[in-house]
């Protein structure tokens, strides 16, 4: 397979500076309704690090995204994104302040086209918009397949390829910080690799990558530092190699 490292990927895709901005999570709660999910959740992401956060299902690794995206709202603890608390901001507000949301599933618009889906992704952030044909010329360079198929419905694309758009869309947030929810949900073994060769791409430019993913494995290569939840709460922290090698997560999440 081509890898996206060896293709031109211009440094203006991390559009608020040279390095991402720092996002840290101090002790947070959160649930839906009288559900609690989460328990004193501490998490730090540096500015320009790649960070893997894996557990099994029901964990928390959702709630802990959405929570950060201002789609959650927490019942106790602080978020801070490059210092300024988000910790009840709406979801406009967090993605204008330099954090995008690759949710889990997707959730393209079908009866769109591929760059109708990736215009939506500037539309929150006046910044964006500014420099919106730029980006998309960018997101074009990282995923030539999305030029090619431009014009093309996005309800009639491959699983693969609509995670292309998902994750080409939060970059027309021109983000700072990148969330990113399941991206190998449903893709072959090539498609994965191709996805996450971005993700690597995107972190190399200095934009800071938060990645819940199954595919434990494949996060913790990629990972500068890594978290395990269990039943929501961090009971695991180090680097990505640490945790690949430790016997627990071996165990657990490898089948080794």
């Amino acid at each position: 397979m081509t890898h996206l490292q060896n293709r031109p990927a211009p440094h203006s895709v991390a559009a608020h500076g040279p390095a991402g901005q720092e996002l840290a999570i101090e002790g947070l709660a959160a649930g839906y309704g009288k559900v609690q999910v989460l328990w004193n959740v501490t998490m730090h992401a540096a500015p320009g690090e790649f960070v893997a956060v894996i557990g099994a299902n029901g964990a928390g690794k959702t709630t802990t995204l959405r929570a950060v995206s201002g789609v959650v709202k927490p019942t106790a603890g602080r978020i801070t994104l490059g210092g300024t608390d988000i910790t009840k901001a709406e979801p406009s507000r967090v993605v204008s302040l330099g954090l995008a949301h690759v949710p889990e599933g997707r959730e393209l618009f079908p009866l769109m086209t591929v760059r109708e889906n990736l215009e939506l992704g500037a539309a929150m952030s006046a910044r964006a918009r500014t420099r919106a044909a730029q980006t998309l010329a960018e997101v074009y360079t990282l995923f030539p397949r999305l030029q090619e198929r431009a014009g093309q419905l996005a309800g009639t694309l491959s699983g693969g390829e609509q995670q292309m758009v998902a994750v080409g869309r939060a970059l027309m947030a021109r983000p700072s910080v990148l969330v990113v929810d399941e991206p190998s949900l449903g893709l072959s073994p090539l498609m994965t690799q191709t996805v996450f060769e971005a993700l690597k791409a995107v972190n190399a430019q200095g934009v800071t990558v938060v990645l819940v993913e199954q595919n434990v494995n494949l996060s913790l290569k990629l990972a500068h530092r890594a978290y395990v939840l269990e039943n929501g709460q961090v009971v695991k922290e180090g680097t990505g190699q640490a945790l690949l090698a430790d016997p627990a997560v071996r165990e657990a999440y490898l089948a080794l």
